[in-house]
Protein backbone atom coordinates (compact mmCIF):
# COMPACT_ATOMS: atom_id res chain seq x y z
CA UNK A 1 0.00 0.00 0.00
CA UNK A 2 1.53 3.37 -0.95
CA UNK A 3 1.82 5.97 1.51
CA UNK A 4 -1.02 7.82 -0.31
CA UNK A 5 -3.31 5.09 0.24
CA UNK A 6 -2.58 4.70 4.09
CA UNK A 7 -2.80 8.37 4.31
CA UNK A 8 -6.52 7.98 2.49
CA UNK A 9 -7.07 4.96 5.15
CA UNK A 10 -6.74 7.34 8.20
CA UNK A 11 -8.20 10.27 7.08
CA UNK A 12 -11.79 8.07 6.83
CA UNK A 13 -11.22 6.09 3.55
CA UNK A 14 -12.28 2.40 3.73
CA UNK A 15 -9.77 0.70 6.22
CA UNK A 16 -10.46 -1.93 9.21
CA UNK A 17 -11.31 -0.36 12.68
CA UNK A 18 -7.73 -1.53 14.10
CA UNK A 19 -6.13 0.68 11.08
CA UNK A 20 -8.16 3.44 12.51
CA UNK A 21 -7.19 2.92 15.57
CA UNK A 22 -3.41 2.76 15.21
CA UNK A 23 -3.29 5.78 12.57
CA UNK A 24 -5.44 7.47 15.51
CA UNK A 25 -2.51 6.41 18.37
CA UNK A 26 0.60 7.31 16.40
CA UNK A 27 -1.07 10.42 16.12
CA UNK A 28 -1.84 11.23 19.60
CA UNK A 29 1.99 10.14 19.95
CA UNK A 30 2.79 12.77 17.47
CA UNK A 31 1.19 15.44 19.14
CA UNK A 32 2.39 14.33 22.90
CA UNK A 33 5.85 15.26 21.07
CA UNK A 34 4.80 18.23 20.11
CA UNK A 35 3.19 19.71 22.95
CA UNK A 36 6.10 18.63 25.34
CA UNK A 37 8.39 20.53 23.39
CA UNK A 38 6.04 23.52 23.00
CA UNK A 39 5.56 23.58 26.82
CA UNK A 40 9.15 23.80 27.04
CA UNK A 41 10.33 26.28 24.92
CA UNK A 42 6.78 28.45 26.26
CA UNK A 43 7.36 27.76 29.87
CA UNK A 44 10.95 29.72 29.52
CA UNK A 45 10.33 32.74 26.85
CA UNK A 46 6.88 33.51 29.08
CA UNK A 47 8.96 33.55 32.13
CA UNK A 48 11.34 35.78 30.99
CA UNK A 49 7.53 37.85 30.10
CA UNK A 50 6.61 37.92 33.47
CA UNK A 51 10.19 37.82 35.41
CA UNK A 52 10.47 41.54 33.03
CA UNK A 53 7.04 42.58 34.47
CA UNK A 54 8.19 41.85 38.26
CA UNK A 55 11.66 41.60 38.79
CA UNK A 56 14.43 42.85 35.89
CA UNK A 57 13.43 46.43 36.10
CA UNK A 58 14.78 46.15 39.43
CA UNK A 59 17.58 43.66 39.13
CA UNK A 60 18.94 44.76 35.81
CA UNK A 61 17.97 48.50 35.12
CA UNK A 62 17.83 49.89 38.77
CA UNK A 63 19.34 53.23 37.55
CA UNK A 64 16.63 53.56 34.73
CA UNK A 65 14.85 56.73 36.96
CA UNK A 66 10.93 55.58 37.86
CA UNK A 67 9.39 52.14 37.81
CA UNK A 68 8.01 53.12 34.18
CA UNK A 69 11.22 53.59 32.89
CA UNK A 70 12.86 50.16 34.31
CA UNK A 71 10.31 47.84 33.07
CA UNK A 72 10.24 49.56 29.56
CA UNK A 73 14.00 49.16 29.49
CA UNK A 74 13.28 45.48 30.84
CA UNK A 75 10.78 45.60 28.18
CA UNK A 76 13.41 46.19 25.49
CA UNK A 77 15.59 43.76 25.89
CA UNK A 78 12.43 41.60 25.96
CA UNK A 79 11.35 42.66 22.57
CA UNK A 80 15.16 41.12 21.63
CA UNK A 81 13.82 37.66 21.78
CA UNK A 82 11.38 39.02 19.23
CA UNK A 83 13.54 40.74 16.80
CA UNK A 84 15.59 37.12 16.70
CA UNK A 85 12.88 35.01 16.39
CA UNK A 86 12.48 35.88 12.64
CA UNK A 87 15.89 35.10 12.20
CA UNK A 88 15.79 31.71 13.79
CA UNK A 89 12.64 31.24 11.74
CA UNK A 90 14.37 31.50 8.59
CA UNK A 91 17.73 29.37 9.79
CA UNK A 92 15.74 26.73 11.26
CA UNK A 93 13.15 27.00 8.74
CA UNK A 94 15.52 26.28 5.82
CA UNK A 95 16.93 23.17 7.88
CA UNK A 96 13.80 21.99 8.53
CA UNK A 97 12.59 21.89 5.18
CA UNK A 98 15.76 20.14 3.98
CA UNK A 99 16.23 17.94 6.96
CA UNK A 100 13.29 17.46 8.72
CA UNK A 101 10.92 18.84 11.35
CA UNK A 102 12.19 16.59 13.99
CA UNK A 103 15.71 16.94 14.30
CA UNK A 104 15.20 20.61 14.03
CA UNK A 105 13.06 20.36 17.00
CA UNK A 106 15.79 18.72 18.82
CA UNK A 107 17.85 21.48 18.45
CA UNK A 108 15.83 24.29 19.57
CA UNK A 109 14.51 22.69 22.56
CA UNK A 110 18.22 22.19 23.30
CA UNK A 111 18.95 26.09 22.54
CA UNK A 112 16.44 27.49 24.00
CA UNK A 113 16.76 25.67 27.58
CA UNK A 114 20.63 26.38 27.94
CA UNK A 115 20.21 30.31 27.31
CA UNK A 116 16.87 30.33 30.05
CA UNK A 117 19.28 28.32 32.89
CA UNK A 118 21.62 30.68 32.35
CA UNK A 119 19.67 33.81 32.75
CA UNK A 120 19.26 32.41 36.18
CA UNK A 121 22.76 32.42 37.22
CA UNK A 122 23.56 35.91 35.61
CA UNK A 123 24.54 38.22 38.63
CA UNK A 124 22.27 41.63 38.88
CA UNK A 125 23.44 45.13 37.91
CA UNK A 126 24.83 45.33 41.29
CA UNK A 127 27.25 43.10 41.05
CA UNK A 128 28.52 43.38 37.30
CA UNK A 129 27.45 46.60 36.51
CA UNK A 130 26.24 47.10 32.71
CA UNK A 131 27.75 43.46 31.67
CA UNK A 132 24.42 42.31 33.89
CA UNK A 133 21.85 44.02 30.94
CA UNK A 134 24.37 43.02 28.68
CA UNK A 135 24.69 39.34 29.43
CA UNK A 136 20.92 39.25 29.64
CA UNK A 137 20.48 40.40 25.88
CA UNK A 138 22.58 38.22 24.78
CA UNK A 139 20.46 35.37 26.56
CA UNK A 140 17.46 36.83 25.23
CA UNK A 141 18.66 36.68 21.73
CA UNK A 142 19.49 32.80 21.81
CA UNK A 143 16.67 32.42 23.71
CA UNK A 144 14.77 33.87 20.78
CA UNK A 145 16.16 32.72 18.19
CA UNK A 146 15.62 28.69 19.34
CA UNK A 147 12.17 29.97 19.82
CA UNK A 148 11.70 31.12 16.11
CA UNK A 149 12.72 27.77 14.57
CA UNK A 150 10.40 25.86 17.33
CA UNK A 151 6.93 26.80 16.05
CA UNK A 152 6.84 25.90 12.57
CA UNK A 153 8.25 22.60 13.68
CA UNK A 154 6.19 22.01 15.98
CA UNK A 155 2.75 22.36 14.34
CA UNK A 156 3.75 21.25 11.02
CA UNK A 157 4.47 17.90 12.71
CA UNK A 158 1.45 17.60 13.45
CA UNK A 159 -0.35 19.55 10.44
CA UNK A 160 1.05 17.18 8.46
CA UNK A 161 0.07 13.92 10.19
CA UNK A 162 -3.00 14.91 10.66
CA UNK A 163 -6.46 13.83 8.68
CA UNK A 164 -7.70 17.05 6.36
CA UNK A 165 -10.94 17.09 8.24
CA UNK A 166 -9.83 17.50 11.45
CA UNK A 167 -6.34 18.99 11.19
CA UNK A 168 -7.93 22.46 12.45
CA UNK A 169 -8.65 20.36 15.96
CA UNK A 170 -5.44 18.52 15.89
CA UNK A 171 -2.76 20.83 14.94
CA UNK A 172 -4.35 23.19 17.43
CA UNK A 173 -2.70 21.28 20.64
CA UNK A 174 0.53 22.29 20.47
CA UNK A 175 -0.93 25.79 20.56
CA UNK A 176 -2.93 24.59 23.56
CA UNK A 177 0.84 23.62 25.11
CA UNK A 178 1.77 27.22 25.38
CA UNK A 179 -0.63 27.88 27.73
CA UNK A 180 0.20 25.00 29.51
CA UNK A 181 3.99 26.45 29.46
CA UNK A 182 2.91 29.72 31.03
CA UNK A 183 0.71 28.22 33.73
CA UNK A 184 3.82 26.21 34.72
CA UNK A 185 6.18 29.59 34.81
CA UNK A 186 3.43 31.10 36.44
CA UNK A 187 2.67 28.73 38.93
CA UNK A 188 6.30 28.83 39.68
CA UNK A 189 6.90 32.26 40.53
CA UNK A 190 3.68 32.65 42.44
CA UNK A 191 4.55 29.62 44.46
CA UNK A 192 7.75 31.25 44.92
CA UNK A 193 6.19 34.33 45.60
CA UNK A 194 4.25 33.05 48.24
CA UNK A 195 6.62 30.74 50.18
CA UNK A 196 10.20 33.36 50.13
CA UNK A 197 9.55 37.43 51.34
CA UNK A 198 9.43 39.74 48.87
CA UNK A 199 12.87 41.05 49.47
CA UNK A 200 14.29 37.11 48.99
CA UNK A 201 11.80 36.58 46.04
CA UNK A 202 13.97 39.80 44.45
CA UNK A 203 16.98 38.59 45.54
CA UNK A 204 17.24 34.92 44.49
CA UNK A 205 13.50 33.54 44.30
CA UNK A 206 12.83 34.50 40.95
CA UNK A 207 15.86 32.20 40.03
CA UNK A 208 14.65 29.69 40.71
CA UNK A 209 12.13 29.01 38.09
CA UNK A 210 14.96 29.49 35.33
CA UNK A 211 17.05 26.94 37.10
CA UNK A 212 13.57 24.06 36.85
CA UNK A 213 13.70 24.83 33.04
CA UNK A 214 16.65 22.00 32.75
CA UNK A 215 14.22 19.36 33.84
CA UNK A 216 11.99 20.07 31.41
CA UNK A 217 14.13 20.32 28.59
CA UNK A 218 15.85 16.74 29.49
CA UNK A 219 11.82 15.37 29.06
CA UNK A 220 11.18 17.50 26.42
CA UNK A 221 14.27 16.68 24.16
CA UNK A 222 13.73 12.67 25.10
CA UNK A 223 10.29 12.69 23.95
CA UNK A 224 10.90 14.35 20.44
CA UNK A 225 13.49 11.85 19.86
CA UNK A 226 10.79 9.29 19.31
CA UNK A 227 8.58 10.59 16.68
CA UNK A 228 8.71 9.99 12.83
CA UNK A 229 8.45 12.68 10.15
CA UNK A 230 5.29 12.85 8.15
CA UNK A 231 4.76 10.69 5.30
CA UNK A 232 3.61 13.76 3.39
CA UNK A 233 7.42 15.78 3.90
CA UNK A 234 9.60 12.50 3.30
CA UNK A 235 7.34 12.61 -0.18
CA UNK A 236 8.40 16.28 -0.54
CA UNK A 237 11.89 15.51 -0.14
CA UNK A 238 12.17 12.96 -2.16
CA UNK A 239 10.94 14.96 -5.01
CA UNK A 240 13.26 18.09 -4.12
CA UNK A 241 16.03 15.03 -4.29
CA UNK A 242 14.78 13.21 -7.41
CA UNK A 243 14.70 16.64 -9.38
CA UNK A 244 17.61 18.83 -8.75
CA UNK A 245 15.73 22.49 -10.23
CA UNK A 246 13.23 21.99 -7.56
CA UNK A 247 13.93 24.57 -4.88
CA UNK A 248 12.89 25.07 -1.36
CA UNK A 249 13.52 27.01 1.43
CA UNK A 250 12.80 30.90 2.37
CA UNK A 251 14.12 32.23 -0.88
CA UNK A 252 12.10 30.13 -2.87
CA UNK A 253 8.54 30.54 -0.76
CA UNK A 254 9.01 34.60 -0.99
CA UNK A 255 9.89 34.19 -4.36
CA UNK A 256 6.96 31.82 -5.08
CA UNK A 257 4.06 32.59 -2.26
CA UNK A 258 4.19 36.33 -1.47
CA UNK A 259 0.81 36.71 -1.00
CA UNK A 260 0.66 33.76 1.37
CA UNK A 261 3.21 35.03 3.93
CA UNK A 262 1.30 38.60 3.78
CA UNK A 263 -1.87 36.94 4.30
CA UNK A 264 0.10 35.05 7.86
CA UNK A 265 1.47 38.23 8.65
CA UNK A 266 -1.84 39.93 8.47
CA UNK A 267 -3.32 36.93 10.03
CA UNK A 268 -1.04 36.61 13.10
CA UNK A 269 -0.82 40.78 14.13
CA UNK A 270 -3.90 41.40 15.82
CA UNK A 271 -3.79 38.10 17.67
CA UNK A 272 -0.09 38.50 18.76
CA UNK A 273 -0.50 42.15 20.35
CA UNK A 274 -3.95 41.18 21.93
CA UNK A 275 -2.29 38.19 23.63
CA UNK A 276 1.08 40.36 25.36
CA UNK A 277 -1.46 43.01 26.10
CA UNK A 278 -2.99 40.51 27.95
CA UNK A 279 -0.28 38.48 29.59
CA UNK A 280 2.20 41.09 30.36
CA UNK A 281 0.89 45.31 30.18
CA UNK A 282 -2.35 43.98 32.30
CA UNK A 283 0.34 43.04 35.08
CA UNK A 284 1.85 46.46 34.39
CA UNK A 285 -1.16 48.07 34.81
CA UNK A 286 -2.05 46.70 37.70
CA UNK A 287 0.94 46.64 39.98
CA UNK A 288 1.67 50.34 38.51
CA UNK A 289 -1.22 51.91 38.67
CA UNK A 290 -3.18 49.87 41.23
CA UNK A 291 -0.20 48.35 43.84
CA UNK A 292 -2.01 45.36 43.39
CA UNK A 293 -0.70 42.16 45.14
CA UNK A 294 1.90 40.30 43.05
CA UNK A 295 0.46 37.21 44.24
CA UNK A 296 -3.02 37.69 43.81
CA UNK A 297 -2.21 38.95 40.16
CA UNK A 298 -0.32 35.93 39.12
CA UNK A 299 -2.88 33.45 40.66
CA UNK A 300 -5.28 35.36 38.28
CA UNK A 301 -3.02 34.69 35.57
CA UNK A 302 -2.74 31.29 36.52
CA UNK A 303 -6.75 30.13 36.63
CA UNK A 304 -6.84 32.26 32.99
CA UNK A 305 -4.16 30.07 31.46
CA UNK A 306 -5.87 26.93 32.54
CA UNK A 307 -8.95 27.79 30.55
CA UNK A 308 -7.19 29.03 27.43
CA UNK A 309 -6.02 25.60 27.58
CA UNK A 310 -9.27 24.25 27.83
CA UNK A 311 -10.57 26.31 25.22
CA UNK A 312 -8.02 25.99 21.85
CA UNK A 313 -8.60 22.22 21.17
CA UNK A 314 -12.35 23.19 21.10
CA UNK A 315 -11.75 25.91 18.73
CA UNK A 316 -9.78 24.19 16.56
CA UNK A 317 -12.75 21.29 16.25
CA UNK A 318 -15.15 24.57 15.68
CA UNK A 319 -12.54 26.10 12.32
CA UNK A 320 -12.77 22.23 11.16
CA UNK A 321 -16.60 22.45 11.31
CA UNK A 322 -17.77 25.95 11.00
CA UNK A 323 -14.69 27.00 8.88
CA UNK A 324 -11.42 28.66 9.46
CA UNK A 325 -12.37 32.29 8.84
CA UNK A 326 -15.49 32.57 10.45
CA UNK A 327 -14.45 31.77 14.22
CA UNK A 328 -10.68 33.78 13.13
CA UNK A 329 -12.90 36.53 12.55
CA UNK A 330 -15.07 36.31 15.76
CA UNK A 331 -11.70 36.55 17.74
CA UNK A 332 -10.50 39.65 15.96
CA UNK A 333 -13.78 41.84 16.39
CA UNK A 334 -14.39 40.58 19.65
CA UNK A 335 -10.17 41.55 20.43
CA UNK A 336 -10.59 45.00 19.07
CA UNK A 337 -13.73 45.33 22.33
CA UNK A 338 -11.81 43.51 24.69
CA UNK A 339 -9.73 46.13 26.31
CA UNK A 340 -13.23 48.53 26.37
CA UNK A 341 -14.48 46.64 29.21
CA UNK A 342 -11.28 44.81 30.30
CA UNK A 343 -9.47 47.75 32.05
CA UNK A 344 -12.86 48.90 33.64
CA UNK A 345 -12.31 45.67 35.26
CA UNK A 346 -9.15 46.08 36.27
CA UNK A 347 -9.82 49.54 38.08
CA UNK A 348 -12.65 47.99 39.97
CA UNK A 349 -9.60 45.82 41.69
CA UNK A 350 -11.88 43.12 42.57
CA UNK A 351 -9.97 39.70 42.23
CA UNK A 352 -13.31 38.14 40.23
CA UNK A 353 -13.54 41.22 38.01
CA UNK A 354 -9.67 40.84 37.21
CA UNK A 355 -9.57 37.11 36.50
CA UNK A 356 -12.78 37.16 34.14
CA UNK A 357 -11.67 40.11 32.19
CA UNK A 358 -8.05 37.90 31.50
CA UNK A 359 -10.00 34.90 30.99
CA UNK A 360 -12.40 36.18 28.64
CA UNK A 361 -9.16 37.89 26.78
CA UNK A 362 -7.76 34.55 26.31
CA UNK A 363 -11.20 33.00 25.06
CA UNK A 364 -11.46 35.79 22.75
CA UNK A 365 -7.09 34.77 21.54
CA UNK A 366 -8.02 31.31 21.36
CA UNK A 367 -10.70 32.02 18.37
CA UNK A 368 -7.42 33.58 16.57
CA UNK A 369 -4.76 31.27 18.00
CA UNK A 370 -6.39 27.70 17.84
CA UNK A 371 -6.47 28.00 14.08
CA UNK A 372 -3.00 29.23 13.00
CA UNK A 373 -1.51 25.90 12.30
CA UNK A 374 -3.99 24.24 10.32
CA UNK A 375 -4.58 28.07 8.00
CA UNK A 376 -0.77 28.93 7.93
CA UNK A 377 -0.08 25.07 6.74
CA UNK A 378 -2.88 25.24 3.91
CA UNK A 379 -1.28 28.12 2.60
CA UNK A 380 1.91 26.97 1.35
CA UNK A 381 3.53 23.44 -0.38
CA UNK A 382 5.33 21.08 1.42
CA UNK A 383 8.16 21.45 0.27
CA UNK A 384 8.87 25.48 1.79
CA UNK A 385 5.98 24.96 4.20
CA UNK A 386 7.98 25.26 7.26
CA UNK A 387 9.89 27.81 5.71
CA UNK A 388 6.74 29.86 5.01
CA UNK A 389 4.67 29.56 8.33
CA UNK A 390 8.36 30.45 10.21
CA UNK A 391 8.67 33.49 8.03
CA UNK A 392 4.82 34.89 8.03
CA UNK A 393 4.32 33.81 11.70
CA UNK A 394 8.03 35.20 13.50
CA UNK A 395 8.40 38.57 11.21
CA UNK A 396 5.59 39.65 12.44
CA UNK A 397 5.99 39.28 15.98
CA UNK A 398 9.06 42.02 15.82
CA UNK A 399 5.95 45.02 14.68
CA UNK A 400 3.46 43.12 17.25
CA UNK A 401 4.07 41.05 20.22
CA UNK A 402 7.84 42.65 20.82
CA UNK A 403 5.93 46.09 19.99
CA UNK A 404 2.73 45.62 22.12
CA UNK A 405 3.87 45.76 25.90
CA UNK A 406 6.50 48.67 24.80
CA UNK A 407 4.07 50.62 23.25
CA UNK A 408 1.23 50.13 25.65
CA UNK A 409 3.46 51.32 28.22
CA UNK A 410 4.63 54.08 26.63
CA UNK A 411 1.16 54.99 26.33
CA UNK A 412 0.42 54.33 29.60
CA UNK A 413 3.19 56.96 30.64
CA UNK A 414 2.21 59.41 28.15
CA UNK A 415 -1.32 59.77 29.30
CA UNK A 416 -2.13 57.87 32.36
CA UNK A 417 -4.66 56.54 30.59
CA UNK A 418 -5.92 53.29 29.27
CA UNK A 419 -8.12 54.67 26.89
CA UNK A 420 -5.06 54.87 24.19
CA UNK A 421 -3.97 51.12 24.87
CA UNK A 422 -7.80 49.74 23.90
CA UNK A 423 -7.86 52.11 20.59
CA UNK A 424 -4.13 50.65 20.06
CA UNK A 425 -5.24 47.43 20.29
CA UNK A 426 -8.70 47.88 17.96
CA UNK A 427 -6.05 49.56 15.31
CA UNK A 428 -4.77 46.34 15.37
CA UNK A 429 -7.51 43.65 15.29
CA UNK A 430 -8.66 45.57 12.18
CA UNK A 431 -5.71 44.80 10.46
CA UNK A 432 -6.45 41.20 11.51
CA UNK A 433 -10.15 41.64 10.19
CA UNK A 434 -8.69 42.55 6.25
CA UNK A 435 -6.58 39.79 6.39
CA UNK A 436 -8.92 37.50 7.23
CA UNK A 437 -11.72 39.01 4.57
CA UNK A 438 -9.23 38.47 1.88
CA UNK A 439 -8.48 34.61 2.50
CA UNK A 440 -9.85 31.41 0.58
CA UNK A 441 -11.13 29.50 2.92
CA UNK A 442 -9.50 26.18 3.65
CA UNK A 443 -10.98 24.00 5.92
CA UNK A 444 -10.95 20.29 4.89
CA UNK A 445 -8.06 20.90 2.07
CA UNK A 446 -6.30 18.19 1.14
CA UNK A 447 -2.17 18.78 1.47
CA UNK A 448 -0.92 16.55 -1.17
CA UNK A 449 -3.95 18.58 -3.37
CA UNK A 450 -1.95 21.78 -2.60
CA UNK A 451 1.69 20.20 -3.39
CA UNK A 452 0.04 19.01 -6.88
CA UNK A 453 -0.97 22.28 -7.64
CA UNK A 454 2.19 23.37 -6.74
CA UNK A 455 3.82 21.32 -9.03
CA UNK A 456 1.15 22.05 -11.90
CA UNK A 457 1.47 25.67 -11.44
CA UNK A 458 5.72 25.75 -11.81
CA UNK A 459 5.87 22.95 -14.28
CA UNK A 460 7.05 20.49 -11.75
CA UNK A 461 6.86 16.21 -11.59
CA UNK A 462 4.28 14.59 -8.83
CA UNK A 463 5.63 13.98 -5.40
CA UNK A 464 6.90 10.28 -5.90
CA UNK A 465 4.09 8.20 -3.11
CA UNK A 466 7.05 6.16 -0.86
CA UNK A 467 6.18 2.92 -0.30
Amino acid sequence: MSVNQRVEAGSGGASSTSGNNSEKSGLKKIVAASMVGTVVEWYEFFLYATAASLVFGKVFFPNAGSELDGILAAFLTYAVGFIARPLGGIVFGQIGDRLGRKHTLQVTIILVGVATFLMGCLPGFDTIGYWAPALLIALRFIQGFAVGGEWGGAVLLVAEHSPDKSRGFWSSWPQAAVPVGNLLATLVLLATSWLLPAEQFMSWGWRIAFWLSAIIVVIGYYIRTHVNEAPIFLEARAQVEAEQAISYGVKEVIRKYPRGILSAMGLRFAENILYYIIVSFSIVYLVTVHAYDTSQLLFALLLAHLVHFLVIPQVGRLSDKFGRKPVYLAGAVLGAGWALFAFPMFDTENPVLIILAITLGLCFHALMYAGQPAIMAELFPTRMRYSGVSLGYQVTSILAGSMAPIIAVALLKEYGSWVPVAIYLAIACSVTVVAVLTLKETSGASLREIDAVDARKHGLEPAPALR
